[in-house]
């Protein structure tokens, strides 16, 4: 039983998405390469990859060039999962993802995209498929390049500084102390939800709280 709690939102309970039986499935995690963006709010994305990668012993990860990404995959329960890092920047993240998409042969309704999301409180995370990019760059990019019909997670980092501070700088910064504190909770509920959607489980408009 999952040690989080789940809060669904109301009248949201339709399931939107489901991973048929010997699928390939791809799941991006959006950030910016460099140490110098490790860490930050904006690469929880990466942060997240690198929580399942390790946890679901994915192979090392291995640079393609031609995809603009770093790639790890794995057979798990009869879906072959991609896992992606693009190495573009984040406002660059489409060209990378329409590259794996069209490498695989695959749609992206085959797409999961892990990524920060400023209008959400950290704390929590919200699953939804299709919609807007929320202000977010990456998100943005992605949909330019393969429309909007992919699944999400979105990953809240906004606190009382983000009322006061200017987005973009805000998306660069580090997580304070407290929530670092909280991040192995944070991607541990990442690794449950995207372990539940590679085992076939349905993804439906919810939001998760790591927090309690």
């Amino acid at each position: 039983m999952p040690f989080l709690q789940k809060k669904p939102l109301i009248g949201t309970s339709v399931p939107l998405y489901t991973v048929g039986l010997n699928r390939t499935l791809v799941i991006v995690g959006l950030g910016n390469p460099g140490k110098e963006y490790t860490a930050t709010r904006h690469n929880i994305g990466f942060a997240c990859l690198d929580a399942i990668h390790a946890s679901s012993d994915f192979p090392a990860w291995i640079h393609k060039k031609d995809l603009q990404a770093q790639i790890s995959v794995q057979n798990v329960a009869g879906t072959r999962v991609i896992l992606a890092k693009p190495t573009t920047f984040m406002n660059r993240s489409g060209e990378a993802t329409q590259a794996i998409l069209h490498f695989y042969k695959l749609t992206p309704r085959d797409l999961l995209v892990v990524h920060d999301e400023l209008d959400i409180p950290f704390g929590q995370i919200r699953l939804r498929v299709g919609g807007s990019s929320a202000g977010n760059n990456g998100v943005a990019s992605i949909i330019q390049h393969t429309g909007e019909e992919f699944a999400r997670v979105r990953v809240g980092i906004r606190n009382e500084i983000a009322e006061q501070a200017d987005g973009a700088d805000f998306v660069l910064s580090k997580f304070s102390k407290e929530e670092q504190a909280q991040l192995k909770a944070l991607t541990q509920e990442v690794t449950v939800t995207l372990t539940e959607f590679i085992h076939q489980v349905q993804i439906t408009t919810e939001t998760r709280s790591f927090i309690i």
